[in-house]
């Protein structure tokens, strides 16, 4: 019998012992002994069908405790689990920690080949963000996938994710009062793709490429069940050629513009000269915190041109109103502005790296968040601000990247190997923090899938694997625990995994 544990992410104690434990069903019987039964039954009934485990009152009879926990204290996503005598025991104070608990039971079930060593696992993540980011704006994808990727982040235990809504390709959720936001900016003439047989991807046909509130709100339901928290962001100033195509009046120029069938960076960016940008950013906000009961709203903020602003008549105007001494000082000021809206509606603003840039006279709010992408300097910075961090460095973080250096593999913009995902850590040595204490407003960070030249979530899904793999572990395990020849070892068992849940994944070189 071979004994191996190949959780992904890797627990950090395991502990076998000597006996055998026959594994006689693919299926638990889930045994409930604590108030709100329904709430832990689902709870628990959930995290074993994310891994492809069953129900069954003939199962492996799994016992479910939910501990009592300090409601001051930060949510614990800890959890414990016995396996004795042919059953498991799971205990945890949080219903996040019966979840995580339940899908390294499962795991370990599906693994099983008709046995396994008795063992206890002691288990609680190192960072409290675990998140993965879903461009839907360059590439459309149905609510099918979106739940698809749901159900793998909650297999590997991420408990973030960031839902790319908006950018110059594609504006995906309706804002009452301004309807062509939708009507407009969501569809784009794509010669660059081929058509598809049922048109899905034609842009030429009028398909509906936006996400509906009704939608919206299943999508939020299945994640909420999943203990997965939905961010989501709305891009400004920059990447706004969608809502410009749909409100020219927006622009410094007046248009015309279009949603964009290119990649890259456009001069074209919202004028900060005029006041209206913030009236339909309000309304903007407004409908997404009445959708979304996250904490945060993504601001967005990066890869924002400055030229039209140079020669703009209403943005020379703000600049001197304002006391600014450049162009590039806007988009802080405009920042500050968005920042404050977002914390009016009762939320957190996050904004990537960029909103630490050229805020001379308007220093960026304590309150934002900051998301390092152009490496992890930006985090570092931040964090000698003493803002709170998300770490997302493009070379070790962007799934979008290939997997290795060959013109016959898809991806764009650089190489990322797997071994190169996982010897990343968020707050580990690598980082030349100034003081030690800076460490701690490092919460986590997130790898991301950017969806250029993706229609085909098929193809999304062979770029994701096996790297999504590793940076659910770097970001669950401390440093010191990490172990990449062991990773591959256990990789090699839950591709299995990965392949009975219908997930495409790359086979190739991993470091």
């Amino acid at each position: 019998m071979d004994n191996r544990i190949t959780i992904i992410p890797k627990p950090i104690s395991v502990e076998t012992g000597n006996k055998i434990i026959n594994i006689r069903t693919k299926s638990v019987s889930i045994c409930i002994n604590t108030d709100s039964k329904a709430d832990l039954y689902k709870t628990a009934a959930t995290a074993f069908g994310v891994a492809g485990i069953k129900t069954s009152d003939k199962g492996i009879s799994v016992f479910i405790e939910l501990q009592p926990q300090d409601k001051k204290q930060e949510i614990n996503e800890g959890y414990n689990l016995t396996l004795s005598d042919e059953e498991i025991r799971i205990k945890a104070e949080s219903l996040n920690g019966i979840f995580y608990g339940c899908i390294s039971a499962a795991q370990l079930i599906s693994r099983a080949d008709n046995e396994l060593p008795e063992l206890n696992i002691t288990d609680q993540p190192i960072h409290s963000w675990r998140g993965f980011l879903l461009d839907t704006s360059r590439s459309f994808y149905s609510t099918a996938f979106i739940k698809k990727m749901l159900d793998a982040c909650a297999l590997h235990k991420l408990n973030i994710f960031h839902w790319h809504l908006t950018d110059d390709q594609g504006w995906r959720f309706e804002v009452p009062g301004y309807p062509r936001l939708t009507e407009i900016g969501s569809k784009r003439q794509d010669y660059t793709m081929p058509a598809s047989e049922d048109g899905f991807y034609d842009e030429e046909k009028l398909i509906r490429r936006w996400y509906t509130d009704e939608e919206i709100k299943e999508i939020i339901r299945y994640a909420q069940e999943r203990c997965i928290q939905i961010i989501p962001e709305v891009e400004f100033p920059g990447h706004s050629s969608a809502l410009l195509a749909a409100y020219p009046e927006y622009g410094c120029t007046g248009g015309p513009y279009q949603v964009e069938n290119r990649w890259g960076i456009f001069p074209d960016v919202l004028c900060l000269g005029n006041d209206n940008i913030f009236t339909i950013y309000e309304a903007a906000l407004k409908k997404i915190t009445e959708l979304f009961p996250s904490d945060y709203i993504h601001i967005g903020g990066d890869e924002c041109p400055h030229e039209r602003w140079e020669i703009c008549p209403k943005c020379q105007a703000r600049m001197k109103t304002e006391g600014l001494d450049s162009a590039a000082q806007l988009q802080a000021w405009g920042t500050t502005k968005i920042a404050s809206m977002v914390a009016k509606l009762g939320k957190v603003p996050i904004g990537w790296d960029e909103v630490l840039d050229n805020n001379k006279h308007n220093k960026l709010p304590d309150n934002v968040i900051v998301q390092s992408w152009r490496g992890t300097e930006g985090g570092i910075k931040a964090a000698s601000l003493n803002h709170k961090v998300i770490m997302s460095p493009t070379q070790r973080f962007y799934l979008n990247l290939k997997n290795k250096d060959s013109f016959e593999e898809p991806g764009r913009l650089g190489v990322t190997t797997t071994k190169k995902t996982y010897t990343f850590s968020p707050a580990g040595k690598e980082l030349k923090l100034e003081n030690p204490e800076q460490r701690k407003l490092i919460l986590g960070g997130e790898c991301t899938l950017w969806t250029e030249k993706l229609p085909h979530s098929r193809n999304a899904e062979y770029l994701l694997f096996p790297r999504f793999c590793a940076a659910a572990e770097t970001l669950w395990l401390p440093e010191e625990k990490k172990d990449f020849e062991d990773f591959k070892q256990r990789l090699e068992y839950h591709k299995k995994l990965l392949h009975q849940l219908d997930y495409r994944y790359y086979e190739g070189e991993l470091e």
